[in-house]
C-alpha cells in the first residue's frame, strides 16, 4: 500500500487513508505493514511535535483522528513501537488533541505521574520492569480510546486486548519465580516511609498478581502456602483499615478471592483472633465496620462484603478444618462480641434508647450520623444488608441466633422496618420473619404470639390491599406457608386475633381456608373424650 508523503500538508490525506481501511481487515493489515516497513508512526510524531509549538489546532486534530485511526487497526505489529520509551509520551500527546474537547487533556502528565508511582513495584529484572511499564501504557491508552459499549462490535480491539493479557501474563510468571518480591511488597505496604499514592498504586498491582495466581490451579496451593507464611493477613487487616478508599477497596477484592479459594485459611486466622485478642481492630470487625458504615454516599450494602462475612461465619464450612467443639466455641465468641456491631444500625434506629445501644459500640461517632438518616436510601440499603446477613445466621446459627432472638427481642425491632417507605427494607423485615417461621421452632412460634407479632404483618397487608407489589406477595406467601405446613399453633394466633381485621379481605383464599382449618381443628378437639 503506498502511503502519502509524511509532512503536514498532507496530513488531511493521511487522516482520510487511515479512516477508509476500517471496514476491510485485508486493508488494515495491508497498512499496518507499510506503517511499520517505512518508519511512518516516528515520522508522524515528529509532526505532532512541530504542530503543537507553533499551536497549529488544525494539525493537531488531524494527529488525533490519525493515531486513534492507527490503534484502531488493532495490529499487534505496531504495538510494541507505539507503546515503546521512545514513542509512548508522544502518542497520548497526539491523543490529547480531540476534536470534541473544549481543552486537551493530560494524558501525558497523568501517564508520567504513573510510570514514578510504578517504580515502588519491587524488581530488580530491567526486562520485567520495561514489560511492566509497557503492559501499563497499553491499558492505559485503552482507556482512552475506547468507544462505548454500544459504538462498536464484539471483538473489538481483540489484539489489544490479547497484547495486554499476555503481557500481564509474562510479568506474574516472571513475578512468580522472584523468592523477594512478596517479601518486599509486604514491607513495603506496611512501611510509614511509603506515600499514599505509592501504597496505592502497589495494591492495585498487587491485586492483579494474586487474581492472576489464584486463577492458575497448579500454582494456586503454593501461593497461598507463602501468603501464610508471611503472615499477610494481619497485613490485610491493616491495609482494610486504612482512609484510602482506593486501598481499602484492594484489599477487600484480596479478602474475597481467599475467601472463595481458601476460606478455611481465613477462618483459622479468624478464630484464633477471636480467642487471643478482644480489641476492635479484628479481621471480622474491619469487614462488618466496612459493610456499615462507609462514609461513601453511594453506597448501598456491598454484596462482595456480605460474601466474605458469611464465608467466615459458615459452620459448614469452619468444620473443613475444625471440630464441632471449636466451631461451637467460635460461635459464642461471635455472640458475645461481633453479632451487637453487626446489629447497631437496626437497633439505633429502631429504639427509643438509642444512645445506651450506641455508647457500647467503638465507632460511635458514625453510628450517631446513622440516626439522622433513618429513612434516608443509603441507611435502607444498609439495614437491608444486615437483614440479609442475619437472615443467613437464623438458619445456620440456629441454638446461638434464637438466643439472640429473644433475649434482645430482635424480631419486634425488625419488624418495626415494615414501616420504611422503601419498600425494599419492609420486604427484607418480613423475610427475616419468614426465615423464623420457616424453621417450624416451638420456641419460636411462642415467641411470636406472646409478642403479638404478626400485627405489623397483619396491617401492612391491610395496607397493602389491592396492591399487585413483591412485597404484597410476600406478605401473602407466608400466610399461605403457614396454612400448607397446618402449623396450628400460629393458625389458632391468627384467626383468634385478626379474623376481624381480615374479614375485609374475603376475596383472598387464604384467610378463608385458615379459618376453615381452625374451625376444623376446633371441631376434632371438641370431638376427643375428655
Amino acid at each position: 500500500m503506498d502511503l502519502p508523503t509524511c509532512e503536514l500538508s498532507k496530513l488531511g490525506e493521511i487522516a482520510d487513508l487511515v479512516t477508509s481501511v476500517c471496514l476491510s481487515r485485508i486493508h488494515k493489515g495491508k497498512l499496518a505493514l507499510a506503517l511499520r516497513n517505512e518508519g511512518y508512526i516516528p515520522k508522524l510524531l515528529q509532526l505532532f511535535q512541530v504542530c503543537e509549538r507553533v499551536k497549529n489546532t488544525e494539525g493537531l486534530h488531524l494527529l488525533f483522528e490519525i493515531v486513534r485511526g492507527i490503534l484502531y487497526l488493532d495490529k499487534a505489529i505496531l504495538f510494541e513501537v507505539m507503546f515503546s520509551d521512545e514513542c509512548i509520551l508522544d502518542v497520548v500527546g497526539c491523543l490529547e488533541y480531540d476534536p470534541c474537547l473544549a481543552q486537551p487533556g493530560w494524558h501525558r502528565e497523568s501517564l508520567t505521574k504513573r510510570a514514578k508511582l510504578q517504580e515502588v513495584i519491587p524488581t530488580r529484572d530491567p526486562e520485567l520492569r520495561q514489560k511492566i511499564h509497557q503492559a501499563s501504557r497499553a491499558q492505559y491508552i485503552q482507556a482512552i480510546i475506547m468507544p462505548n459499549p454500544s459504538d462498536f462490535e464484539e471483538g473489538f480491539l481483540s489484539n489489544l486486548n490479547s497484547f495486554i493479557s499476555s503481557s500481564k501474563e509474562e510479568i506474574l510468571h516472571g513475578l512468580q519465580k522472584d523468592e523477594e518480591f512478596l517479601p518486599e511488597v509486604f514491607a513495603q505496604l506496611t512501611n510509614e516511609a511509603t506515600t499514599g499514592e505509592q501504597q496505592c498504586e502497589l495494591m492495585k498491582f498487587f491485586k492483579e498478581f494474586c487474581a492472576f495466581s489464584f486463577m492458575l490451579p497448579e500454582k494456586r496451593d503454593e501461593f497461598l502456602q507463602t501468603l501464610a507464611k508471611l503472615g499477610f493477613l494481619p497485613t490485610l487487616e491493616m491495609l482494610m483499615g486504612v482512609d484510602d478508599l482506593q486501598v481499602r477497596s484492594a484489599a477487600t477484592d484480596i479478602l474475597s478471592y481467599l475467601a472463595e479459594f481458601s476460606p478455611a485459611m481465613v477462618q483459622e486466622f479468624v478464630m484464633q483472633e477471636a480467642r487471643q485478642s478482644e480489641n476492635d481492630t479484628q479481621l471480622i470487625i474491619q469487614v462488618i465496620r466496612q459493610l456499615i458504615c462507609s462514609s461513601d454516599p453511594e453506597f448501598g450494602g456491598d454484596n462482595q462484603l456480605m460474601e466474605i462475612l458469611q464465608a467466615l461465619i459458615d459452620p459448614e464450612k469452619m468444620l473443613a478444618t475444625a471440630s464441632n467443639l471449636e466451631v461451637f466455641e467460635f460461635l459464642d465468641i461471635f455472640y458475645d462480641r461481633y453479632i451487637h456491631v453487626l446489629t447497631a444500625p437496626l437497633l439505633t434506629v429502631t429504639s427509643e434508647e438509642c444512645y445506651e445501644i450506641v455508647y457500647s459500640i467503638y465507632f460511635f461517632v458514625q453510628l450517631k450520623e446513622l440516626i439522622s438518616l433513618v429513612d434516608n436510601y443509603q441507611t435502607a440499603e444498609i439495614l437491608a444488608s444486615v437483614l440479609e446477613l442475619l437472615s443467613f445466621c437464623v438458619e445456620r446459627h440456629k441454638y446461638h441466633m434464637k438466643n439472640y432472638i429473644m433475649n434482645k427481642d430482635f424480631l419486634r425491632r425488625t419488624l418495626v422496618l415494615m414501616k420504611s417507605k422503601h419498600k425494599f427494607l419492609a420486604l427484607c423485615a418480613l423475610r427475616f420473619m419468614r426465615r423464623i417461621i420457616g424453621l417450624k421452632d416451638e420456641l419460636y412460634n411462642r415467641y411470636i404470639t406472646l409478642g403479638n407479632l404478626f400485627e405489623p404483618v397483619v396491617n401492612a397487608v391491610l395496607d397493602s390491599r389491592n396492591r399487585c407489589n413483591l412485597l404484597n406477595s410476600a406478605l401473602l406467601e407466608l400466610f399461605e406457608f403457614i396454612r400448607m405446613e397446618d402449623i396450628q399453633f400460629l393458625i389458632s394466633h391468627i384467626v383468634e386475633n385478626f379474623s376481624d381485621a381480615l374479614e375485609s379481605l374475603k376475596y383472598i383464599h387464604t384467610f378463608q381456608e385458615l379459618k376453615t382449618k381452625y374451625e376444623q381443628e376446633k371441631d376434632q378437639q371438641n370431638k376427643k373424650p375428655n
